[in-house]
Formats: C-alpha cells, sequence, structure tokens
C-alpha cells in the first residue's frame, strides 16, 4: 500500500484521482522542469497508482466479468502498464486533453469541410490547419513567423531546412530575445 493513502471504494478511488491531478496542478504551478515532474510524481502520485491497482485486483473475483464494472476492472488491469507510463516520464501529460483540445476543431468543421472542391483543396485545408494549431500550441503569431521564413527561404542552406520549423524557429527566437 501507498504512503498513508488506502484506497477502500469507488469513492475513495475517484478522491485518489483527483488527487494525481492535484499532483499534476502542483507541478505547473511550481513550474518544474521533466525531471522535478517525475520525482514528483514518483513520490505522490505513484503511491496513489499502487493503491488503486490493489483495491482494483481486490475488487475484480467479486463482480462478474462481463458486468460493466468486471470490463472496466479488466480494461484497467489489462492496460495498466499504458495507464501509468505517464509517472515514469515528466515529458509525458497525465490525460490527451491537449490532443482533444486540438482536434475540437476538426470535429466541428467536418461538415463544412465536404465543400473544398477538389482533392487538393483538402490538402491544402488540412496543411494550413495544422499549421496553424502547431502555432498556437508553440504560441507563435503565425504571420510573424511565415514572414520571417519567407524572407530567409531563399538564402537559407537547404541542408539546414529543419532550422526553419516552428518548434526551432521559436527556440531560436526566444534565446536571442534573452541575450
Amino acid at each position: 500500500m501507498g504512503k498513508g493513502f488506502n484506497v477502500i471504494g469507488p469513492c475513495t478511488w475517484t478522491r485518489a484521482g483527483l488527487m494525481g491531478f492535484g499532483t499534476e496542478r502542483e507541478a505547473r504551478d511550481l513550474k518544474i522542469d521533466r525531471e522535478g515532474r517525475r520525482a514528483l510524481r514518483q513520490a505522490k502520485s505513484v503511491p496513489i497508482l499502487d493503491d488503486i491497482k490493489v483495491y482494483l485486483g481486490r475488487e475484480q473475483p467479486k463482480v462478474l466479468p462481463k458486468s460493466p464494472e468486471g470490463q472496466a476492472i479488466g480494461y484497467a488491469l489489462s492496460n495498466w502498464e499504458a495507464l501509468t507510463r505517464y509517472a515514469e516520464d515528466g515529458d509525458l501529460e497525465i490525460d490527451n486533453n491537449g490532443a482533444e483540445r486540438s482536434l475540437r476543431g476538426v470535429a466541428v468543421g467536418r461538415r463544412n469541410w465536404m465543400f473544398f472542391g477538389s482533392d487538393n483543396g483538402g490538402r491544402t485545408a488540412a496543411v494550413l490547419t495544422s499549421f496553424i494549431t502547431t502555432c498556437k500550441r508553440l504560441d507563435i503569431d503565425p504571420f510573424a513567423y511565415l514572414r520571417d521564413i519567407f524572407e530567409r527561404l531563399s538564402t537559407h542552406p537547404q541542408s539546414r531546412l529543419a532550422e526553419l520549423l516552428p518548434d526551432q524557429w521559436r527556440a531560436v527566437r526566444q534565446a536571442a530575445s534573452t541575450s
């Protein structure tokens, strides 16, 4: 069992899950790096996760395997490694909310995108949507990025084109602004 935390039932399990998100909030508030985030998870989240796994193992024989509870417990235990992987790597998020948020625009616009006029129009829209989403994720002004890239593209060495990708471009801009 984890440090002073004993999972007794579903309500406590829900509270344990919320505590895991509390650990993530604490990591964000402290603005700690990936190793610090990993260490915080190891200290606070792993004991809770261990208790949840013990609880699931204890409850599994008490429920019918084909019941909704039995299927949920079986799913959680059979995917335990993937479900707890975030605790081993400070770069991973506890959830996929960022990916879901970035796909929301795709779901909302799906009906409208049937009318791009051609396959090439659809491909162009996909490239532009990907570009805008990447810029949003990296907190880059798309217009400023494109203006700078178009000004430098003709003189930039072809062997170093990767330097012009949005994440690399942002890193160079941030380094230049701090010096």
